[in-house]
């Protein structure tokens, strides 16, 4: 249903489509700018990824969601739907151009490139977020604390020191802990983990969904309207871009599309170009009587998940599901990540009150997002932050807000500092042909 207040759009300056964390900052962002700025999404802002994500700001996590392994793993990702990535079999025709993709650009040039990309993002996040929490009171929901990936077996030891060694050469700042340093800073870990890399430039938010609601609380009193709308078309016209939703037509003079892995078919749209949008299905389990367990989040390098403690509860999250956007979600998954953590504390973890959750976190084949602009200004694009979505959103909505540049209509309200801004040529819609 439409916010009541909105009844034309000669008094919109921008749509942003979208209102999940990137969809949201961005608002903000362009509000400050003195943009009039209607966010408008299917569901309550908030309640996508940006809801059920692991609470990790991984800054440290620089390589892109898959390395050459990948291939030698497809057969157990078809069979094993419990395994920490899956892929449904019966989604592989459709997924395997995307695949056939992400193959490709694990080459050497283009991985690199993609290295790169995301390494420059995710070197500004985490001051991008602390001038972001800053500006509206509410640096306590960020914890900079660091995050541990530990490893069990002796055999893996080698595989932790080669990725510390990858870490060090993109200058990811990074400390190798063994087993007696990790039961000084977490002591209620189990004493069988044999040691990890601690990575103190990275943290977590207290609560990903209290940040959400913080900021479009923000936003709103920037002058930011919601509606909880379902765009079913877009088109570029002469005065700037026309949505046709469920109940209405609008014009504004730019469009934001920020809605995730559902970006894909008005991009098309609006540019004409088909991108290859592909989501990873991500699973959570909230144990809400699960506090003061961990300091900062954990990550087992065997097990291939993560732990973030939060204000509600531990998070258990980290599995990985090739499945599409229509497929229901298997709530297995979720629960697995329970058995998962045996053995990773000295006391197993109380699962009353647990809740699982599944979300779709949108990827493309070389692990970047696009952010860019095209006709002119009037689309703006910011979508395709796969697991990164949390960690970049602060980062990239300064992106976005320098693209789209002052309003005509009011005085910005903050001002872009362009040094702290990475170069967009990684970013580009262009790169998809």
């Amino acid at each position: 249903m439409s916010d009541p207040s909105h009844s034309a759009s000669a008094d919109i300056d921008i749509v942003v489509v979208g209102a999940g964390l990137v969809g949201v900052t961005s608002a903000l962002a362009l509000a400050r700018q003195g943009h009039r700025v209607l966010v408008l999404d299917t569901q309550e802002p908030g309640r996508g990824a940006s809801y059920g994500n692991a609470g990790h700001l991984a800054t440290e996590q620089v390589f892109p969601i898959a390395d050459a392994s990948i291939l030698k793993s497809l057969p157990g990702m078809l069979m094993d739907p419990m395994g920490p990535l899956r892929l449904d079999w019966k989604y592989l025709p459709r997924a395997l151009p995307w695949l056939t993709q992400l193959v490709l650009n694990l080459r050497p040039a283009p991985f690199r490139q993609s290295v790169a990309g995301i390494r420059a993002l995710n070197e500004r996040s985490l001051a991008a977020w602390q001038r972001l929490l800053a500006s509206v009171d509410s640096v306590h929901l960020l914890k900079v604390g660091g995050s541990l990936l530990v490893y069990e077996k002796p055999e893996s030891r080698q595989k932790l020191a080669a990725l510390e060694s990858r870490m060090r050469e993109q200058q990811v700042p990074v400390e190798w802990w063994e087993r007696e340093t990790i039961q000084r800073a977490a002591p209620q870990l189990s004493e069988d983990l044999l040691g990890g890399l601690f990575f103190p430039a990275t943290g977590h938010v207290l609560d990903p969904w209290r940040v959400v609601t913080t900021l479009v609380e923000a936003a709103r009193r920037q002058g930011v309207r919601f509606a909880q709308e379902t765009v079913r078309s877009a088109q570029v016209v002469e005065s700037g871009v026309r949505l046709v939703t469920d109940s209405q037509q609008l014009v504004a003079r730019q469009v934001l599309i920020a809605c995730g892995a559902h970006s894909a078919a008005l991009t098309a749209q609006l540019t004409g170009k088909r991108v290859p949008l592909d989501t990873e299905r991500g699973y959570h389990l909230m144990l809400p009587r699960e506090h003061n367990r961990l300091p900062f989040a954990v990550t087992s390098l065997e097990r291939r998940f993560i732990m973030t403690p939060m204000e509600t509860g531990l998070r258990l999250a980290g599995t990985v599901e090739f499945a599409g956007l229509h497929a229901p979600p298997n709530m297995a998954r979720a629960w697995q990540l329970h058995h998962l953590s045996r053995g990773l504390f000295k006391a197993d973890l109380d699962v009353e009150g647990a809740t699982p959750w599944m979300g779709f976190r949108p990827s493309l084949p070389d692990s970047l997002p696009i952010i860019d602009h095209v006709y002119g200004g009037r689309v703006l694009l910011a979508f395709g932050h796969h697991h990164l979505g949390l960690t970049q959103s602060a980062i990239t909505a300064e992106l976005i807000a320098d693209l789209a540049g002052p309003s005509e209509h009011g005085a910005p309200v903050t001002s872009i500092d362009r040094e702290n801004l990475p170069p967009l040529e990684p970013y580009r819609l262009a790169r998809f042909g």
